[in-house]
């Protein structure tokens, strides 16, 4: 506990008000002009004291942690499965829409001849996927 007056304030401390000065301006409490006249105040104050002054007039912020949501557990898909399962997607709806169109036009049904491109590489994507080998090559988790 400080219990001395006129204890000069660290970088940090400035640091922290600023930052509530900023949810205030993001909140619409105050404008840019008076944003920058506050900040402007706080990294001419000396002294811990003199730091909450000009907050004075602003309501207490809840805490950032209450308003934040829980971290998720699940695992995420890296991006590059996502680009390669797309690319699946979208040549398998291709595939299927060629042999619908060429069925319709012979007007009987046909091989479904797409399933030997959807099989296979559907197959290596999910294997891929759940293995997660390349998963662990890559270090931790970027996206």
């Amino acid at each position: 506990m400080d219990i001395a007056t006129g204890t000069r304030a660290s970088d940090a401390e400035r640091q922290e008000i600023v930052a509530q000065l900023s949810r205030h301006l993001s909140d619409g409490r105050i404008d840019l002009t008076e944003y920058d006249q506050r900040v402007a105040a706080v990294y001419a104050t000396t002294t811990r004291d003199d730091l909450p002054r000009v907050l004075t007039d602003l309501p207490p912020l809840r805490a950032a942690t209450a308003s934040a949501p829980a971290p998720s557990i699940r695992r995420r898909v890296p991006l590059w499965q996502r680009i390669e399962l797309s690319a699946w997607l979208g040549v398998s709806l291709l595939n299927v829409v060629i042999w619908g169109l060429v069925c319709l036009g012979i007007g009987t049904f046909v091989y479904p001849w797409p399933l030997w491109v959807i099989g296979p590489w559907g197959a290596v994507l999910i294997f891929r996927m759940f293995a997660g080998w390349e998963s662990k090559a890559c270090g931790p988790a970027r996206q």
